[in-house]
């Protein structure tokens, strides 16, 4: 019997994975991948060095390094149910696309060092989630080394996070003697993950045993404690984002990956709706509608390919189909959608709400456009943030100036820089997050461009858009600061300021010019 929309797009999870650099993303991913059959093999994550054989990361710089840099798309299936999982970037100076990436998921696996608990950037990543009402399952991992207390653990996710923690599983034992989870709500406990069933176990005093005599009254008290004292779980509130059910495992060492992913499976919404400029658009409607939240070039060095991941919001995309692009009013061919896996692919003969698809393209799409089966809507909520860094860029060969500018423009367009063209003619400027960028933008540059580059300092440390409801006071504002006015990508104007302080004179020597440092996508729809 044919599979409905409706029955399609319940089957469907997609989740990203949110953690501080180190704790563990890149091999949780990894061992996810695996269960779904996506790999043979997961690459065993010794040390950084030898994070090569990590399959979500595919740039050079990322395998040298041993960080990711990059939004990966991985699509899987398990026990009947479709997995789109995006792997976003852990480093601080990769924001924006991770910020990006977030738009397009309905749930999130938050990942926690067990030594050190919450960290800067799972506090950021967090703040961001709650932002857009994502609802996040907690993974404790590394239980396998030393760790902080289970208990203090959840009361710190509960004081810097100010959400509710239900426990769903609890470690047995700890560092050198961590032997699996008992789940507090079904009276079960799972060894190591290959263990497919959980065994049936008659209360915490049945799987003590497992442990040194030393260690076994202290593990009955604390577990009967945590059933006593924790609430039990509540999928309302976890999907309203008040509550987030709790895992302990170890993703190197193959420990509560599996309950992981199961509890994905049956708590983790399917796609939700979503909020366009007209009206919400729910997941099962008949006519397909997506949004582009990622553009990626040259994926494949062979073909100078061009990639935008798009988020499924509603409907079914066939191959072949065309699609009107909101921003033009143009009809595009869907002629090749591709399913992802890291830097693997496969055509996409069909995709479904709650589905990311790869739509090559010679730079017709971008970030933030809304493709719809003819229906002229647009799609809120993918931001452009203010730089923290600006730069130009010194090209060593004046010769091959036109080719950077192309450069560049495609680097924009990606979102993995911000450029800005001064309305004085002066060279363009190149905006970024953290420094990172740069090293990313100089090593693609050469790599993909043969542009060996090197960056100046610009007189300007702070950009912000600026737009008026007095068209005249705003052309008054843009001629006498022509110097220190640019426009970006879009041809949006934006005021170039050299500190902070020069950015508080003139926004109050100029009232009327609203300054902002986000700027929300609201594509022009053509008529």
């Amino acid at each position: 019997m044919a599979e409905t929309l409706a029955e399609a797009v319940s089957r469907r999870r997609t989740f990203a994975i949110i953690a501080h650099p180190d704790a563990g993303k890149t091999t949780l991913t990894e061992k996810l991948l695996l269960f779904g059959g996506a790999i043979q093999l997961a690459g065993e994550v010794k040390a950084k060095k030898d994070r090569i054989q990590t399959r979500s990361d595919w740039m050079k710089i990322e395998r040298e390094r041993g960080i990711s840099v990059v939004t990966s798309v991985m699509t899987f299936e398990y026990n009947d149910r479709v997995f789109n999982i995006l792997d976003t970037p852990g480093h601080e100076d990769f924001a924006d696309d991770t910020y990006r990436t977030l738009t397009a998921v309905d749930a999130a696996i938050m990942v926690i060092d067990a030594a050190k608990g919450i960290e800067p950037r799972t506090l950021k990543l967090f703040e961001v989630c709650r932002m857009r009402d994502i609802p996040i399952i907690t993974f404790i991992n590394k239980m396998d080394r030393e760790s902080r207390d289970p208990f203090e653990i959840l009361d710190e996710v509960e004081e810097k996070l100010a959400l509710d923690t239900a426990p769903v599983t609890w470690p047995v034992g700890r560092a050198k003697t961590f032997s699996g989870a008992y789940n507090l709500a079904n009276s079960t406990f799972r060894g190591v993950d290959t263990q497919v069933e959980p065994l049936a176990v008659n209360g915490p005093r049945a799987v003590a045993d497992r442990l040194p005599e030393n260690e076994r009254e202290a593990f009955i008290e604390e577990t009967e404690l945590a059933i006593e004292a924790c609430r039990p779980f509540d999928r309302q509130a976890f999907l309203e984002g008040h509550m987030t059910p709790v895992f302990f495992g170890s993703a190197l060492r193959n420990f509560g990956v599996r309950d992981l992913i199961n509890a994905l499976g049956d708590f983790a919404p399917p796609p939700r709706d979503q909020v366009a400029d007209t009206r919400t658009v729910h997941a099962a409607e008949d006519k397909m509608t997506a949004f582009v939240f990622k553009i990626q070039a040259n994926m494949d060095p062979n073909h100078r390919d061009r990639i935008a991941f798009a988020r499924i919001c509603s409907g079914k995309l066939e191959r072949g189909m065309k699609a009107r692009l909101a921003r033009t009013g143009k009809q595009m061919g869907l002629t090749a959608p591709q399913f992802f896996f890291a830097s693997q692919r496969q055509l996409a003969d069909t995709a479904f709400a709650g589905d990311v698809v790869g739509i090559p393209n010679h730079g017709t799409l971008r970030i933030g456009d809304t493709l719809t089966e003819g229906e002229n809507l647009v799609f809120q909520g993918v931001p452009n943030f203010s730089p923290e860094i600006l730069r130009r860029v010194r090209l060593e060969d004046a010769m091959k100036a036109k080719k950077l500018k192309e450069a560049l423009q495609q680097m924009a367009e990606e979102g993995v820089v911000q450029l800005f063209s001064p309305e004085d003619g002066s060279p363009a400027i190149v905006g970024v997050v953290g420094a990172l960028q740069l090293d990313v933008l100089k090593e693609r540059l050469m790599g993909e461009y043969g542009l060996p580059v090197s960056f100046e300092m610009s007189r300007f440390s702070v950009c912000r858009w600026i737009s008026s409801d007095q068209p005249a006071e705003m052309d008054k504002f843009l001629n006498v600061k022509r110097g220190d006015i640019a426009r970006d990508l879009d041809g949006d104007p934006v005021f170039l300021a050299q500190d902070a302080f020069s950015l508080r004179y003139e926004s109050e020597r100029y009232p009327a010019i609203k300054m902002v440092a986000i700027k929300e996508y609201h594509a022009a729809k053509a008529a």
